[in-house]
């Protein structure tokens, strides 16, 4: 299965990303701000396939591309939406790696995507928050504001991770697999 997804070529890497940081857009602009902070399922879901699906820095190609997309929708505070997806997406791919999310076997563990994918989004929402407040001033101090990014950023990263996981063992796993078993690489479909 590692090898199936590793044998998309990159024209289909980047278009498997823009249509994951798209995604990512549409639900960032439809939540306004700072609502959307707490909200992240959508990106955490997108970021945790991104991880599995488009080894290596595959979180990070489609945070670039949702990051890209929403600073543009958000012109005045372009660096920081570019800054923390960036930093989310180099999160995810990083402790992914680290809690060996993929098995040399390719399989996929639903525990530690999830654990990734809770602790990326938390240290993302306490660090943006952090900066956007205290660092720059951007935002005033509100400690309900405050509790609500980091028990939402937590329960986000948690069910994004776990959606994440569902996605790929119910539907995108099979896919892969039926795929292959056709005689059909993702590769020689071009």
């Amino acid at each position: 299965m590692k090898e199936q997804l590793a044998g998309l070529s990159r024209s289909r890497r980047v278009a498997l990303a823009a249509l994951f940081g798209s995604a990512i857009f549409i639900s960032k602009i439809l939540v306004p701000s700072p609502f959307d902070k707490v909200l992240v399922v959508f990106q955490a879901m997108f970021l945790g396939l991104g991880a599995i699906m488009l080894v290596p820095l595959g979180a990070t190609l489609v945070a670039v591309i949702g990051g890209l997309l929403t600073a543009a929708w958000r012109a005045p505070t372009a660096f920081f939406t570019v800054s923390f997806a960036v930093l989310y997406g180099l999160l995810v791919d990083g402790f992914c790696l680290l809690l060996k999310v993929q098995s040399s076997e390719g399989k996929i563990s639903t525990g530690r995507l999830t654990g990734a994918v809770t602790i990326s989004t938390a240290l993302v929402g306490m660090a943006s928050y952090y900066i956007t407040t205290f660092v720059f001033q951007l935002v005033p101090r509100n400690q309900m504001l405050e509790i609500g990014i980091l028990a939402g950023g937590i329960v986000s990263g948690l069910v994004g991770g776990y959606l994440a996981s569902l996605v790929w063992r119910k539907s995108i796993r099979h896919i892969v697999s039926s795929s292959s078993e056709r005689g059909l690489s993702p590769s020689s479909r071009e």
